[in-house]
C-alpha cells in the first residue's frame, strides 16, 4: 500500500470552493481504486494550510488513476473548480508507505 500525502496552501477566503474541490476528489480517488481518508481543514491556528490523505494498493494502481488527469471529463471538471477559484495557492505531495499493527 502506497499513501499520498497531500499538503496545501490555500486561499483562507477560497475555503468553501476547497471543500467543494476537496469533495470531488474524495469521490474521484474512491471510484478509482483508491481509499480516500479524508481532507483536514483549517479549524484553529494557520487559516491557510489545509491536508489530504488517500492510499492506492500500490504505486503501479496510483499510476494507472494519474494517467486520467487531463484525459477524463470528471478528473478536467474538478481541477477546474481549483482553477477557476484560484482556492489552492501551491500543493506539496508525498508517497508514504503506513505502518499498522
Amino acid at each position: 500500500m502506497i499513501t499520498c500525502v497531500l499538503h496545501y496552501t490555500i486561499d483562507a477566503t477560497q475555503t468553501a470552493a476547497f471543500e467543494e474541490f476537496a469533495q470531488a476528489w474524495i469521490a474521484l480517488v474512491n471510484r478509482h481504486g483508491g481509499t480516500h481518508h479524508g481532507y483536514f481543514l483549517p479549524a484553529e491556528g494557520a487559516s491557510d494550510q489545509a491536508l489530504a490523505l488517500f492510499s492506492f494498493p500500490s504505486l503501479a494502481e496510483y499510476e494507472r488513476y494519474r494517467a486520467r488527469f487531463g484525459v477524463d471529463p470528471d478528473f478536467i471538471a474538478a481541477d477546474r473548480i481549483r482553477d477557476e477559484s484560484g482556492c489552492v495557492i501551491r500543493y506539496d505531495r508525498t508517497f508514504m508507505r503506513p505502518l499498522l499493527e
